[in-house]
């Protein structure tokens, strides 16, 4: 019986160790690919930064590549739990929301929130997307996904009756306005808070897509 409870024990302790050194890793690496860069940084960078043997890193996520794609996974999520971004609770609460101008406003929060974890490390990517196929393929991976997502927005905005314009046009505005060139632009080289931000671009959203008592044009 002892030995069966120590065998337990053992297991849940190497679980949970190597758990943690799998978020160390991610982290390391979401650090390494935006202060180096992604083709600058490797393997035995990330292994150093997370304080584990190189070896660790490559059983745990086998090369570069893989490691990229689970580091920008953490990063839109803003956890290691594998839920799509629509299916967490504050997304689901934005699309919850019958009034347009709300449902934008909460939305340009969340979005800061995601900008706030993502717009670095997919900028320090774009620099390296025309040498290093990986980075090339993640990009265009990130933006085919916001573009899905942001038509998921659009009509949801477009079943509260209150939109402007164009289901389409509402989702290529919201899709070219959360790239993080806009947070990157205003909060990082202006100064900005994100919450001025957040503030700001709400308000941008609903004076462009929210219909006014006369109803959509």
């Amino acid at each position: 019986m002892t030995e069966g409870v120590k065998r337990r024990y053992d297991s849940s302790r190497r679980q949970e160790q190597a758990q943690e050194n799998r978020r160390r890793i991610v982290a390391a690496a979401q650090a390494l690919f935006v202060d180096k860069g992604y083709g600058r940084t490797t393997i035995a960078d990330v292994a150093g930064a997370a304080g584990v043997a190189t070896e660790t890193v490559y059983a745990a996520f086998r090369n570069k590549p893989t490691l990229l794609h689970r580091a920008w996974d953490v990063a839109v999520g803003g956890d290691e739990q594998d839920v799509h971004l629509l299916d967490r609770p504050e997304m689901r609460a934005v699309l919850a929301e019958p009034d347009l101008g709300t449902r934008l406003a909460r939305f340009a929060a969340v979005n800061t929130a995601i900008m706030r974890r993502t717009a670095p490390l997919l900028r320090a990517l774009r620099g390296a997307a025309a040498s290093e196929p990986a980075a090339a393929a993640l990009v265009a991976e990130a933006d085919g996904a916001r573009l899905a997502a942001m038509g998921v927005h659009a009509a949801g905005a477009a079943g509260t009756g209150q939109l402007a314009v164009s289901e389409e046009e509402c989702r290529d505005v919201l899709w070219s306005t959360t790239d993080g060139t806009l947070w990157h632009r205003l909060v990082v080289e202006r100064g900005w808070t994100d919450d001025r931000y957040a503030t700001w671009l709400g308000r941008m959203w609903a004076s462009m897509l929210v219909a006014d008592d006369e109803g959509p044009s």
